[in-house]
Order: structure tokens, then sequence, then C-alpha cells
């Protein structure tokens, strides 16, 4: 229990990998079902995310082989005097978590593949296949969504329970993903890595979007806590509280600063929207606030003398920074395999 803390970086990790290859799938879904025209210029980019699906399996497979370091309520499962749910048996756990992230990989896989026959087979019967897989894509992230946020997050702490975090938690990944995507077509189209030249009103859109999607995000955040709140449920609110006075509230106000403060207060003016550096910088707040709230729900689910600042020791910075080095790599294998790069030996 003493390392949990740290562990918790690696669970932290593991979801904004999964996210961010989980991301990609269903912004391209979405621009699909709403038939949005911006989607031709930016779909193969979102799509190319899907590379960091193996990185999210190993992390994945590292988490749940560490059973208590993972999962702090498995050392109660031990103890005849406490009475876990079925939800929480271990066995059942790994395998749904292996089985759901090979189907759900497998749906990803199969958007992809008919994205591309779609763009060259344009008869009847392939683009109804593709637009049935596309309409599946948003039920399987929501399943799958849910069952991760349940988990990782929701059930660290054994018996709390809140009928909206799944609904909070995979948006709120949603939001971040947006976040990433921006910095990413920022970053390739600054240095010139961008093959195909887009509109630069996609931005705007894109800002647009995370508008929206922080709008309710705050929603989902405030949605919970007041039920609980309302409701006086002592045991659902004893987390909060814990979160709150033990130590975390530099971290929440923190995310909450970066998640909904500094980017309501950026985008509802839209000449802020149409500034690409603008629209970049406050992607980056998102993404870093997005990344605090995960790991406050993960490691704010057990005792505070647990807790420890994140990324304030070599273990933190050593794992966070050869999984940012694994993304990166993994992400620029899958752009210069599917040609996306104007020099595919630049990056």
């Amino acid at each position: 229990m003493e390392d949990f803390g740290s562990w918790s970086i690696i669970t932290t990790n593991f979801l904004i990998v999964l996210y961010l290859a989980l991301g990609g799938i269903i912004l391209s879904s979405l621009l699909h079902l709403v038939n949005a025209k911006w989607r031709f210029q930016v779909r193969w980019l979102a799509c190319a995310n899907m590379a960091l699906f193996p990185v999210a399996f190993v992390l994945l497979l590292i988490l749940l082989s560490n059973g208590e370091a993972t999962f702090p309520w498995l050392a109660s499962a031990h103890n005849e005097d406490v009475h876990l749910p079925g939800w929480q048996n271990y066995t059942f756990l790994v395998i749904r978590e292996i089985g759901g992230f090979i189907i759900t990989f497998g749906f990803c896989y199969a958007f992809v593949k008919l994205q591309k026959q779609a763009d060259i087979d344009p008869t009847p019967v392939v683009q109804r296949r593709f637009r049935n897989v596309a309409l599946t894509i948003p039920f399987v992230y929501v399943i799958y969504g849910s069952m991760i946020a349940w988990d990782f997050e929701m059930t660290m702490e054994a018996g709390w329970h809140s009928a909206s975090y799944a609904a909070y938690q995979f948006q709120s990944n949603f939001h971040g993903f947006l976040a990433y995507f921006v910095l990413m077509l920022y970053v390739m189209d600054k240095t010139g890595h961008m093959k195909d030249d887009f509109e630069r009103k996609i931005y705007n859109y894109l800002a647009q979007l995370i508008l929206g999607m922080t709008i309710l995000w705050i929603y989902f955040y405030f949605t919970q806590y007041l039920v609980f709140w309302y409701g006086r449920l002592p045991f659902e609110m004893d987390r909060f509280n814990r979160m709150f006075e033990g130590g975390y509230f530099p971290l929440i106000a923190l995310f909450l600063t970066f998640k909904f403060i500094i980017p309501f207060c950026t985008f509802i003016f839209t000449p802020a929207r149409h500034s690409r550096p603008t629209v970049a910088i406050v992607a980056i707040f998102i993404l870093a606030g997005t990344w605090l709230e995960r790991y406050v729900w993960i490691s704010g689910s057990v005792s505070s003398r647990y807790f420890h600042t994140p990324l304030s020791s070599s273990f933190d910075l050593l794992v966070t920074g050869l999984i940012m080095v694994a993304v990166f790599m993994s992400l620029r294998w899958r752009l210069n395999r599917d040609n996306l790069l104007k020099n595919r030996h630049a990056v």
C-alpha cells in the first residue's frame, strides 16, 4: 500500500494512453455520423493514434499482474469479515479487462479498415457497411469506457459508487483527447510535417468542440457531487472529503482551473478560437488537467497518508518519460506507415 501513490502514476498513464488511442476512432466516427465536411482533412491523422493500443495493452498487463499494488481493495478480499461484490472478483476483472480490450480493438480496427475501403469503393454495399460500423463505435466506446471507469477509478475504493461516474470519466478523457489532437495538429503544422494542407478554420471547429465538452465536463463533475451532498450520503461523501482535506485540494483546484476555467473563459471569445497559438496553449492546460484529474481519483481512493505529489519522485518521472517515448515512437511509426508526413524521415 505504501507504493500505491507511485503505482497510481502507471494507472494514470495507462488511462491517458488508452483514451488517446480510443479518441481518434470515436472522433472520426462522430464526424462521419454528423457528416462534417472537414472530417476528410483530419480523420486519418486522428485514426493514426490507434498505434497507441499496443502501448496501452502492455500497461494493462503490467497493472493486472500486480494485483494489490494496482487495486488496493484486493487486500481485503482475503479477510473473511469483508464482503466484496461479485463485480470485484479478481479473476472476473482480469478476464473482462483483457477481453474488453481485445473486442474494442477489433471494432476500432474494423472501423479503420472499412474507412479505407469506403475511400476507394463508392458502392452502396461498402458505404453501408462502413456506416454500420461507425454507428457501432459510440456504443462500444460507452460500454467499454464504463467498464474502465468502474474498474480503474470508481471501485478503487470498495463499495463506493456513483451512477454518473462512468459518463463523467470517459467524457473527461474525450475532452483530454481533443486537447491532445489539437496539439498534435499544431506541432505537425508548425514543424512543416503536415503532408496535406488543411484549412486553418479547423482549429476553430475543434475549439468549439472543446468548449462544448468543457461545459459538459463541469456538469458531470458537479452532478455526482450534488447528488451525494444533497442526499446526505455519508459514505459517498467520505471520498470527496478525504480528497479535499487530505492534501489533494491543490491538485483538484488545478485540474478545475485547467479543464474548466481557462478553456471556458478563453473559448467563449470568438477571436481566441481563431488563434492557433491560443488554441494550442489552452489545449496544453486541458491535457495537463486531465492527467491530474485521473491521478487524484485513483490515488485519492486510499488514505491520504499514502499520497505524494505526482511526478515528484524519480520513479514517477522515469515511468512517465518512458511511456511518453513509447507513445511518440508508436505514433511516428504509424504516421510514416500511412504516409501522412510530408517528409517520412524528418520526424
